[in-house]
């Protein structure tokens, strides 16, 4: 009975759960231009080609050899032109992918517009 009583709770706490996030968490106030919109795309669409996820995170999901990028972006240690450098010419666990200029800059929008849509998954700064 204690184990029916547990499953019901928790599958009560999922299923609230998951309206919340299909409801309100995905509500989206970033605004873009349709010049943007292009890039931010080509820059998903790049970043799901070369498989990204096999190593990166995205909000959460993906993979753990290579860093969290949900807020790369904006991350004091790293940035954009950090995020340039390695896509450029990749790292020591990072292959070079010899992406060409237009391709680093639609990822780099890609991750600017992820990194602007990510308002709760961003940690406060206490002085």
């Amino acid at each position: 009975m204690i184990k029916i009583a547990v499953f019901l709770t928790l599958f009560t706490c999922y299923v609230v759960y998951s309206a919340t996030v299909y409801s309100k968490g995905t509500n989206d106030t970033t605004v873009i231009t349709p010049e943007e919109q292009i890039a931010v795309t080509r820059g998903k669409l790049l970043y799901e080609k070369n498989n990204c996820t096999s190593c990166h995170q995205i909000y959460g999901l993906g993979g753990y050899l290579g860093p969290e990028l949900t807020t790369a972006y904006s991350d004091p240690s790293r940035g954009e032109q950090f995020m340039r450098a390695f896509l450029m010419a990749g790292g020591p666990r990072m292959p070079n992918f010899h992406f060409k200029k237009e391709e680093i800059d639609a990822l780099i929008s890609y991750f600017k517009y992820i990194d602007a849509s990510a308002v709760s998954y961003k940690k406060p700064i206490h002085p």
